[in-house]
């Protein structure tokens, strides 16, 4: 080969590994300057909680490297996957074509091991945004990064200076088995933070009658998040020093809530920050300190960096059970306000106050096809002087503006504004609720902590009033217990498309039925988020719906193919809070081999999990594998005097707390022998009853019928006590019975306590009135 031709070669070479780190800008695309990164996934060990173990980085570092954009630049991204698994880059809040939105097998193929996919859109919005993957659980692990682009135009805002903040969440478990944990049920993860509420304490302050309540309605309690994160991260860190800024000097603060799981409270030292803009878009400027931001979330802050010291910008998880710190400046710390953690008691006073009716079911008899013609369940606040419906805008009040041309999604026009009529009646009963609040509520409002009413558009958003609207409700649905999760009862493996019609505004009311906050993204689309701006109300790609609430979008729909819309809390998300947002266009033929319902597998996949109590009076085994309507189960247990008994079983959710089942119950003839062997068959129904009592009643192939009735409660931080009541009775229809008897009864019961030493190992004692008292181990796997 000519020399030249191979140094030509190797300089090309070269050109292209440099690349991977380094942007380059070079060419035109339609006469659009090239701005070309390459993004490589890798799964390395990586040290974020004290602890070594495996995560998934790009291009060798957590979170990745921010995406540096203009307005009106064509971007050329290269995604190579050096993993051993499939994977996929979604670019949050971006507009772009559906091809390249990121979500495998709906808009875009997966990036296979070893593969590289080539992503490529013009730039046609400023802001901050983020890209992150969107295959099963892999944000949780590492990937995701900033992209931030700037306005062709240069901005009225005055800064000297910028800097991204991605806030995040690190768990040293495989997310897999902290789904799967979660799926189990159970109050460990509240326990290691500190966050449960158990019988002890909700007794001491007074709160027995709102426990009770929550109980009748198959809930335990105010959970507020669901995860135990052994540290929370600001680009990466726990703690994290920017010394480079100078005493005067206006920053802008580019935060982005790239968490799977965690929202934030955000506070500042020195004088108040100015927010300046929202998920990207320009908001009217406003003095703001104290802020929430939901997952997902962005928002844009100028501070002004102190004189005497540098500043602290310090985020606390929503629940209180962490906290991480970024410092700007330099000399003594001007300390950002602390925020006092969620008392979780006294919100339980405070609902059961207001009679809510809570615990809606995630899962349906006969789930409803089209979710246009969902009815208002009979959830929220019931019989008292506050009532959902005063809590709701009057759509019949809400009037056009002036009649707007070229409707885009950059700048939509709308004909959505607010009445305040009966919110002035509903702020007007707060304030004299305040007065009887439980202790730690005083003057609070746990409604209106989170409204966006702070967030104005600068330029009108309403649309023209000739457009049609078509309605939609989603009351937002989930099971704790299962960890199932769900609109309108209904998870995204049950569910058909939202079909949208182009050329029509869409209007979504969130409708929130769980005691969590779902921040709900809309893949390729900017909506209208309704507050008291009215025509001024502010674009959103994300918007955080707090428990028990409504919040109501809409969107013009001008887009093409098939979107994602989902709950933006990753385990939310992959429990089955998603839906398919259609235009109902033909699928892009690139799709064929890919099938979207290997998509929707992956939120009805089944998870597995077992528990073994080893007691010096008796032996038991329990295996569970269980997706959202199938179980199948193994319970073992055997004796002291060699009494012995298993059960192999499949169960069927028709609803969210009834199954039926069938299967079979092995068990010795008489105690103290394993030579009679007796098998039956068993079928039944199992039904968790208000108050969380478990209620099985079954029949076997011997006709005799069989009632139980179980239930644990946690008394104390990690204590838990459990029982057990079981009836049979056998009236001879199949077997004779002994001479001169004609009915035979058996009464099982039992009772004991159980101490949680760590997530899989406890200490039990117990007495069964079978095998006598006894203690040991209990090993959860």
């Amino acid at each position: 080969m000519n020399s030249k031709i191979l140094i030509l070669l190797m300089i090309l070479v070269s050109s292209t590994a440099i690349a991977q780190t380094e942007p380059s800008v070079e060419g035109n695309v339609d006469n659009l300057p090239v701005r070309e990164y390459t993004l490589t996934l890798r799964e390395e060990l990586v040290n974020k909680a004290d602890k070594e173990v495996m995560g998934m980085t790009i291009n060798g570092q957590i979170p990745g490297p921010t995406l540096n954009f203009n307005e009106g630049e064509y971007a050329v991204i290269y995604v190579k996957n050096e993993m051993s698994v499939e994977s996929s880059i979604h670019w949050h809040g971006l507009l772009l074509p559906n091809f390249y939105d990121g979500v495998p097998y709906l808009s875009t193929p997966p990036i296979e091991p070893g593969k590289t996919l080539k992503y490529e859109f013009a730039i046609k919005q400023n802001g901050t945004y983020w890209y992150h993957s969107h295959t099963m659980l892999q944000e949780q692990s590492g990937i995701y990064g900033p992209f931030v682009i700037q306005p062709k135009e240069k901005t009225d805002l005055e800064y000297d200076k910028e800097l991204v903040l991605l806030l995040s969440d690190w768990t040293n478990e495989k997310p897999r088995d902290v789904q799967r944990f979660l799926k189990r049920g159970t109050e460990w993860y509240n326990i290691r933070k500190g966050t449960a509420t158990p019988l002890n304490q909700v007794i001491a302050r007074g709160a027995l009658g709102a426990q009770v309540d929550f109980w009748r309605q198959r809930m335990e309690g105010a959970d507020i998040a669901d995860i135990y994160y052994p540290a929370f991260l600001i680009n990466g860190e726990e703690k994290i020093e920017y010394p480079e800024f100078k005493p005067g000097e206006k920053v802008r603060l580019r935060i982005i809530d790239g968490s799977a799981s965690t929202s934030f409270w955000m506070t500042f030292g020195g004088e108040d920050p100015l927010m300046v803009a929202a998920d990207g878009k320009d908001v009217v400027p406003v003095r703001k300190n104290k802020t929430f931001i939901g997952v997902a979330e962005t928002y844009d802050f100028i501070v002004t960096i102190p004189d005497n010291g540098k500043l602290e910008y310090k985020i606390m998880a929503q629940d209180g059970s962490g906290t991480a710190t970024a410092y700007l400046g330099q000399g003594e710390v001007i300390a950002a306000p602390d925020i006092p953690r969620p008392d979780k008691i006294a919100m339980m006073q405070q609902m059961a106050k207001m009679k809510m009716k809570m615990g809606a079911p995630a899962l349906k008899f006969r789930p409803r096809k089209d979710e246009r013609y969902e009815m208002k369940e009979k959830w929220g606040m019931q019989k008292s002087d506050m009532t959902m419906g005063e809590m709701e805008m009057e759509q019949s009040a809400m009037k056009g503006g002036d009649k707007m041309k070229n409707m885009s999604m950059e700048k939509p026009k709308d004909s959505m504004q607010m009445d305040h009529s009966k919110m002035g009646k509903m702020d007007k009963k707060m304030d004299d609720m305040k007065m009887d609040e439980p202790d730690g509520m005083q003057g609070m409002n746990m409604f209106s902590e989170y409204n966006y009413d702070y967030l104005k558009s600068p330029e009108k958003t309403n649309y023209d009033p000739d457009v049609p609207v078509t309605e939609i409700l989603l009351n937002l649905t989930g099971n704790m217990q299962r960890y199932i999760w769900s609109l309108n009862g209904v998870p995204l493996s049950e569910a058909d498309k939202i079909k949208i019609k182009g050329d029509e505004v869409t209007r979504i009311t969130f409708n929130n039925l769980t005691m969590m906050h779902h921040p709900m993204h809309l893949h390729g689309h900017f909506f209208r988020v309704i507050n008291e701006n009215g025509e001024y109300s502010p674009l959103k790609h994300t918007v955080n719906v707090p428990p028990m609430q409504e919040i109501t979008i809409e969107f013009y729909g001008n887009e093409y193919g098939d979107w994602f819309f989902h709950c933006h809390i990753l385990y939310h998300m992959m429990g089955g809070m998603a839906r398919i947002v259609s235009y109902d266009t033909p699928r892009d033929p690139r799709l064929e081999e890919f099938p979207v319902s290997k998509l929707i597998h992956e939120t009805d996949q089944f998870y597995s999990w077992g528990m073994v109590d080893a007691a010096s009076h008796m032996t038991t085994l329990n295996l569970v594998s269980s997706n959202i309507r199938n179980q199948f189960s193994l319970r073992g247990e055997y004796g002291w005097n060699k009494n012995m008994e298993v059960e192999v079983a499949y169960d069927r959710y028709l609803y969210d707390y009834l199954t039926v089942f069938g299967g079979i119950n092995i068990e010795n003839g008489m105690e103290d022998s394993l030579e009679e062997i007796n098998t039956t068959a068993i079928a039944g129904i199992r039904y968790l009853t208000p108050y969380l009592f478990t209620l099985d009643v079954r029949t076997d192939s011997k006709l005799r019928p069989q009632i139980s009735l179980s239930r644990a409660i946690s008394i104390f931080p990690r204590t838990i006590i459990f029982g057990m009541y079981e009836y049979q009775m056998d009236f001879g229809w199949v077997d004779d019975l002994p001479q001169g008897v004609n009915f035979k009864e058996e009464v099982t019961w039992s009772a004991g306590v159980e101490y949680l030493l760590s997530k899989n190992f406890s200490l039990m004692g117990s007495y069964d009135n079978r095998f006598g008292a006894g203690g040991g181990l209990s090993l959860r796997f």
